[in-house]
């Protein structure tokens, strides 16, 4: 059990009509904890990542974030969204915005922080994901990892509790995948809350503290990375595994 637990799902179920994705879903995180969620496609690892802050409403159980349920909508469920970022696989970023205005625009919006404070803040975290030189140009003039590393700074500028990754790099080629796992390797060791659904099984050997593996919309294993590697329980994960890990 996680020491100071800040994300919890407790008995979570979650239908698309008539197909049951999320089932008896029990789950903490830990702040500080970096869980990655892994598990063959259509095994509803994006769907739980999603119903964490509310993009999708659960049929049943109990989401607590920081102890309080998630609040069901207006004003309050626009702060659970700041208070836990979401990275996606496509970036999202506005087009006719440039990446400096990219990152600050929620803050202002949102946060409610005058234009240079917010501004002062995205420069910040543009160095800190490796991109001040960029602060002018347009998400265009970007590759896709720096698009991606631009919506990671943009998540972080809400200074969330947690931050959550639905697949961050399957859409980058790759060649930028890594920089892109590089800066939410720093975020792990700066101590970031993370639940990461991902397909990059170095990522969840290297930075994760626990593997979270899904099949037909069930946890099947929750444990530290290597022990899960090294020696999964279940015949699903072995096989999963076994097809993963030859490539």
């Amino acid at each position: 059990m996680a020491v100071d637990p800040l994300i919890e799902l407790r008995d979570v179920n979650k239908h698309f009509g008539s197909l049951h994705v999320l089932r008896d879903i029990n789950l903490t995180v830990g702040r500080g904890e970096v869980v990655v969620v892994i598990g063959p496609s259509g095994s509803g690892k994006s769907t739980l990542c999603r119903t964490v802050n509310r993009l999708e409403p659960v049929d049943s159980g109990t989401i607590l974030l920081d102890g309080r349920p998630l609040p069901e909508e207006g004003k309050s469920l626009a702060r659970l969204r700041a208070e836990v970022g979401m990275v996606f696989q496509s970036f999202n970023l506005f087009a006719h915005k440039s990446v400096l205005e990219n990152v600050s625009l929620a803050q202002i919006k949102v946060r409610g922080r005058k234009k240079e404070q917010a501004e002062a803040r995205s420069r910040e975290l543009l160095e800190r994901v490796g991109l001040a030189a960029h602060a002018g140009k347009y998400p265009a003039q970007l590759s896709g990892g720096q698009q991606q590393r631009v919506a990671i700074a943009r998540a972080l500028a809400m200074d969330p509790k947690a931050l959550l990754f639905d697949e961050p790099t399957s859409a980058l080629d790759p060649e930028m995948i890594n920089e892109v796992l590089e800066v939410m390797r720093q975020l792990a060791r700066d101590g970031m809350t993370m639940v990461v659904v991902t397909h990059e099984m170095g990522f969840a050997r290297s930075a994760a503290n626990r593997v979270v593996f899904m099949a037909d919309g069930s946890i099947v294993e929750d444990r530290a990375p290597e022990e899960f590697f090294t020696a999964p329980e279940s015949d699903r994960a072995k096989d999963f595994l076994s097809k993963i890990l030859k490539h």
